[in-house]
């Protein structure tokens, strides 16, 4: 009886670390740290200037009491003005995301089903044609030894 060699821990995580999702998920974590310094740039830059213009140029100093009376550490305060700034951050980045890499990856990918499309089209418009003729063919002798002097 021969007994199946078990893989060892060692080239089950080589065949883990090999596979292509894992090595993409790596990819977009490094591609989205560098990308998450962009868009903080943007808003930092950008956006607290703006809002800067209308009130304070922080977002996170935008707050409510919910108590009568909010000093320091006493009273309830709820920071919706973090809340806007992180929503702001994130419609930001998925816009950025949106039109920069999924739009044109996506036009790109049709493209490339659209030509591919078109070469099976002429692939399979060739097959038929070559079908075709091979009928006539075949037609044409068949009339020929019908119509022939050894007639049966």
């Amino acid at each position: 009886m021969s007994e199946k060699k078990k893989p060892s821990v060692w080239q089950g995580f080589k065949a883990f670390l090999m596979r292509g999702n894992v090595v993409d998920l790596a990819v977009a974590v490094v591609i989205g740290a560098a990308f998450t310094n962009i868009v903080n740039s943007v808003v930092k830059g950008v956006i607290n200037p703006v809002v800067g213009a209308i009130g304070t140029q922080s977002l996170d100093s935008y707050s409510s009491c919910l108590t009568s009376s909010c000093r320091g550490t006493h009273g309830i305060q709820l920071m919706w003005g973090s809340v806007l700034g992180a929503t702001l951050n994130f419609l930001i980045t998925a816009a950025v995301v949106y039109f920069l890499m999924i739009l044109p990856m996506s036009k790109y990918l049709a493209r490339q089903a659209a030509r591919k499309a078109a070469r099976e089209g002429t692939k399979e418009v060739i097959e038929v044609t070559e079908l075709e003729v091979l009928k006539e063919i075949r037609d044409a002798l068949v009339a020929q030894r019908g119509s022939g002097p050894g007639e049966r």
